[in-house]
């Protein structure tokens, strides 16, 4: 297991619309387990693999349940209301912004093994797995932002 580098806005892989994973191999398994750590580094509560240069549809996530894994995510079902609220990212280092995201969202995805696998999230799990499908498609919450604004270093982590 390995820190990578997390690519910053605005290079060109964070537009790029994510491909799809096919092979589930010790290849999958080790961007998933360096995904993982550097997020983990990073005090994230999710990374995209975009976001570590590699054009692939895999996200992890720790909202403070443990860690999820999801090979080629996508939403399936939402609903309830949507609500905004203010979101920074681990590309775009010094930016928030509020944005508006569903409350409950259903997902489905594969595991590292390649098994099928469904997900309800919601509150601060389905903000973050909206945040990081959009990765996947090439959109920051910077284009999705009501407003964004700058923070001060100390408020970087909150």
């Amino acid at each position: 297991m390995a820190i990578r580098t997390i690519v910053k806005h605005p290079d060109p892989i964070l537009r790029d619309k994510a491909m799809v994973v096919t092979k589930f191999n010790s290849n999958l398994h080790k961007l998933l387990d360096d995904m993982a750590d550097t997020m983990y580094d990073a005090d994230g509560v999710g990374l995209a693999a975009p976001q570590v240069g590699i054009s692939k549809r895999v996200i992890v996530m720790d909202c403070g349940d443990g860690l999820i894994e999801i090979v080629n995510p996508e939403i399936v079902d939402f609903k309830g209301e949507q609500f905004d609220y203010p979101e920074g990212c681990l590309s775009i280092p010094g930016l928030r912004g509020d944005v508006r995201r569903h409350q409950w969202i259903k997902l489905r995805g594969q595991d590292r093994l390649g098994n099928e696998i469904e997900l309800e999230a919601d509150d601060l799990l389905s903000r973050c797995s909206q945040h990081e499908i959009d990765h996947l498609n090439g959109v920051l919450f910077i284009d999705v932002a009501d407003k964004v604004y700058q923070v001060s270093p100390d408020e970087e982590g909150e």
